[in-house]
């Protein structure tokens, strides 16, 4: 049986695949570029603007932002939460300052069903 997911997880993994799409199209405009000139910060910054990256990338951080809240509202109505509320707060109040922390909260919110 086919998994459901929320409309946050379907936004979340609609642009985490655009994401790693751009992220294709622009190693290869890198790698062609090298071959004609260097790669300076302003081509660098021209290349993530005219490939799409950096519109990919905003649109994954608005979409891994929207999940974060999605999941931490869906979680309080479950038992778990309510018996670690502490604990299970902590790791969402850690996830702007930790990197894996959010890394792991993303993995957890897209478990849930």
């Amino acid at each position: 049986m086919k998994p459901i997911y929320s409309k946050s997880q379907l936004g979340y993994m609609k642009a985490k695949t655009q994401f790693e799409k751009q992220a294709v199209i622009l190693e290869k405009k890198l790698e062609d570029t090298r071959k004609t000139q260097e790669i300076t910060q302003e081509v660098m910054e021209g290349l993530v603007q005219t490939t799409g990256f950096h519109d990919a990338y905003n649109n994954l951080v608005l979409a891994e932002n929207d999940l974060i809240e999605w999941s931490h509202t869906t979680m309080k109505h479950e038992k778990t939460y309510r018996e670690n509320r502490l604990a299970i707060d902590d790791m969402y109040l850690r996830l702007n300052s930790d990197p894996n922390m959010r890394a792991q909260i993303i993995e957890l919110a897209m478990k849930i069903r």
